[in-house]
Formats: C-alpha cells, structure tokens, sequence
C-alpha cells in the first residue's frame, strides 16, 4: 500500500517496528523507559488484527480460509491450486484484474510479470495499469512501448525517482516485456503534488485544480475497509497513537487514492471498447487490493465489467513463521512466494516529506536502518550524498538507487549544532532471535 503522508525510503510495506534496545549509555530510568518504548510497541502489534486473516469481503468467502502453497495459485472461491499457465483460463471473462504487491518484494514483481506473459500467451489484449506513474506522464510510457526511448531517457522523462523512488530495478522487467509485447502502458495515479496536496488538507481542502485530477465520486463509508486500514497500520510506530478522526481522515485520503487508480483504469479500458476480450492489468500495492475494499470497490461504482483480483503473500511472514492460509476473501487469487527478510537493493531507511521546500528534513528514521546507524536524525536536513548536492527527494531516491549492498556514502547532513559529515554503510543485519519475537 501507498504511503499515505510521506514516502519512506526503505521500508517494506506491512513490516513490524523493529524492537527497541536500550542504549548501553542511558541510567537506570532511561533503560526503564526504553523497556516501557518496546513493551508499547510490542503490544500495538500484537493489539493489531492480521490483516491476512479479517473477517471481511466476499460473504461467500469470508468465513473461512484458503491454502497458501508456496509457487502456486490458489483459486479462493474452490480452494484448488492451479498453475499460472492455468490462471487465464478462470479469467476469460475479467477485463480488469488487480494484482497487488509489496514494493520492494522482487517475488511480488515476478508474480506480476508472469501473470502479464500467461495472459498474452493465451491470445488476450493486455493493456497494464501502473500505480507508479501519474496519468500526467502517459507520453512518456507511450514512447517506451513505441520503443522511442531508453531506459535512462525513460527514467528521466517519466520523472520516475520524483514520482516513485523504488528502484527501477524492482519493475524492470515488467516494462522490458510490455515493451517487447508492444502493450499498452497506462499510468493511473495522480501528479504528486496533488497527492501532497490532499494528504496536507484533506479532501475538503481541495482547490477545483487538485480536485480536477481526482474522481467526482470518492466513497469514504466503508466499515470493513477502515477496518482494513487500521489493521495494515497499526502495529506501525508512525500510527500508533492516532485519534479515531485522524484514522478517517486518513483513511478517506486513501479512498481518494482508490478511486482515482479505479477511474483511470476503466478509462483505459474504455478505449479498448472495440475489443470486449482485452483485460487492463493494474499493478499496485497489496493494500490497495485486499479484500476488493479498494481500488476495486471505488471502480464498481462506474464499471459493469467482471473484476478480480490476485495477490502474491510470502509463505513466511516477517517473524519467520509459516502462513499456511489466508482468509479466502482477501483476493480471488492467492500466489504463494518465497520469502524475502531483506530488500533486493539498499535504502536508507529514513523519511522525508513528498512536498516542495527549501531543504530536504528528516522526519522519520526507521530503528535499525543504515540511516539510524549512520547517526542521522529526525530533524536533520540533507545536503549532500557523495558529494553531489541533494536538492529534493527526486535526487536523493536517484542516488540511493545506484548503491548495492556493500556499499557506502558520505551524506552531509545539517542540524542545530552546525554542518556534519555522516557515513552510511549499507549493510544488512544478520537476523537474530530478537529480530523474530515469540507472539
């Protein structure tokens, strides 16, 4: 799922806070505070429902569960494991399909592309959605699929590490095959700066020029998709103290966003009325999908077509412990995939604001993170990575993404206390018993 107030660099989505641990510096009281820190973490985590597993969705399919089989595709309505070159066939008369993924899972991207090749395999037309990209930037995706650009022409052009910032990597693969398929790419969200916009003043606070690029029609009242929300959030540090009125303000933010991926979606579909067997393919994240409270929701306002859904879950979750099912409702395709501890490429681990300033602050920095152990702070203001100057979070996502693990950067960062020099090694923690607490 998006994030709905700042983009995180470096966080993979739905993963719990990382324990606290006292610093051997502090007092007596300062490590009993520390304790209480992770006693409170830990039990907004454990407080919080799976959302795996809510009672939600589908009536037909809400009250039990469906098997999880690690590389193959559970059919939720009947429980049967099929294969994905079996998977067009159970579609032939969807025309929009929703598969949601976690960001930074390679094994979610995988799943996605093979998907794409199945159903053109099968004879389909296939047209692709993409959270990734504004439908302000359909120029840009209609000259890659023309191959009219390279790959560094594309990234530039399409603004990719201002208006995403994962790694290109991640999602290489999939332009590589709708490239050389020749399909039709379709950016379905918003510009950003609207995205900024909405999250800084709510949906009441849009001007007619934010409010142009949104869905006249934007449902807020849905129960079980708060209900959703919250679970998926929760457990986070960022969210753990939130009054019921921010949970819905914040939840009708993502509404805003659902409708807005459902809209542009059936619009290209849309032009594609000449051909009733083509199906769009919407790429986004996993939030987005579950439990056809999202995107999917917000579409069956305006949309008579038959839509489903597919998402790719890790057969083990974050606390190395086997997810064997998953409630049937969740999606009406359930894709098992290996599990991943770590991101395929590095992050800093820290957050900054989406919006436009005059420095690029700190203002979250995830426990654990290179960041956090390079000693950067919230607060801190960015000035350089490696030397070259860091203006806006556009280059700073670009400079990250040319790291590998192993790797290392000297950021220069600005606090109170004057100019430092920071150096962040991007390494990966070797997982120990504290990294997967007991339930």
């Amino acid at each position: 799922m998006g994030d709905s107030y700042s983009v995180r660099l470096g966080k993979k989505k739905g993963s719990p806070a990382h324990p606290l641990s006292p610093s051997p510096s502090l007092g007596f009281i300062g490590r009993v505070l520390s304790v209480v820190g992770v006693l409170l973490a830990a039990s907004r985590i454990l407080l919080a429902e799976d959302p795996l597993h809510l009672p939600i969705g589908d009536p037909s399919r809400r009250d039990r569960e469906a098997p999880l089989v690690l590389d193959g595709i559970t059919d939720a309505a009947t429980g049967e494991v099929i294969t994905p070159a079996e998977l067009p066939s159970r579609l032939k008369d969807v025309r929009l399909l929703l598969v949601g993924e976690e960001h930074t899972s390679m094994e979610s991207h995988r799943v996605e592309r093979r998907v794409i090749e199945e159903l053109v395999r099968s004879g389909r037309r296939v047209l692709v959605g993409l959270e990734m990209i504004p439908y302000t930037e359909q120029a840009s995706l209609d000259l890659w699929t023309s191959g009219k650009l390279s790959e560094k022409e594309f990234l530039e052009r399409s603004r990719w590490y201002r208006n995403w910032g994962h790694n290109w990597n991640y999602y290489r693969d999939i332009f590589l095959v709708a490239g050389e398929a020749q399909l039709p790419l379709y950016g379905v969200n918003a510009p950003r700066e609207v995205l900024v916009a909405v999250r800084k003043k709510g949906l009441e606070g849009r001007t007619p020029e934010e409010a142009a690029h949104l869905p006249a029609r934007i449902d807020t009242d849905s129960p079980e998709g708060l209900r959703l929300f919250r679970a998926e959030l929760e457990g986070e540090e960022m969210h753990g103290s939130m009054s019921e009125e921010e949970w819905k303000a914040m939840f009708a933010v993502q509404c805003a966003w659902d409708a807005t991926f459902a809209k542009n979606a059936v619009a290209a579909l849309e032009k594609s009325a000449k051909d009733p067997r083509a199906i769009l393919v919407l790429l986004v994240g996993s939030g987005h999908v579950r439990y056809g409270l999202g995107a999917e929701r917000q579409a069956r306002f305006g949309f008579s077509g038959r839509i489903a859904s597919l998402l790719p879950i890790a057969v083990r979750d974050e606390r190395d412990r086997g997810v064997e099912t998953v409630r049937a409702s969740a999606a009406n395709f359930l894709c098992g995939t290996a599990p991943e501890r770590d991101a395929l490429y590095p992050e800093l681990g820290l957050s900054v604001p989406m919006g436009e300033s005059s420095r690029l602050s700190v203002i979250h920095v995830e426990k654990g993170s290179p960041a956090e152990r390079a000693g950067i702070a919230a607060g801190d203001a960015i000035l350089s990575f490696d030397g070259t100057p860091v203006p806006d979070r556009e280059t700073l996502n670009r400079l990250v993404a040319g790291k590998r693990w192993g790797d290392s950067a000297r950021v220069s960062i600005r606090r109170a206390t004057g100019t430092l020099e920071r150096t962040v090694l991007f390494r990966r923690q070797p997982s120990t018993p504290e990294s997967h607490p007991a339930p």
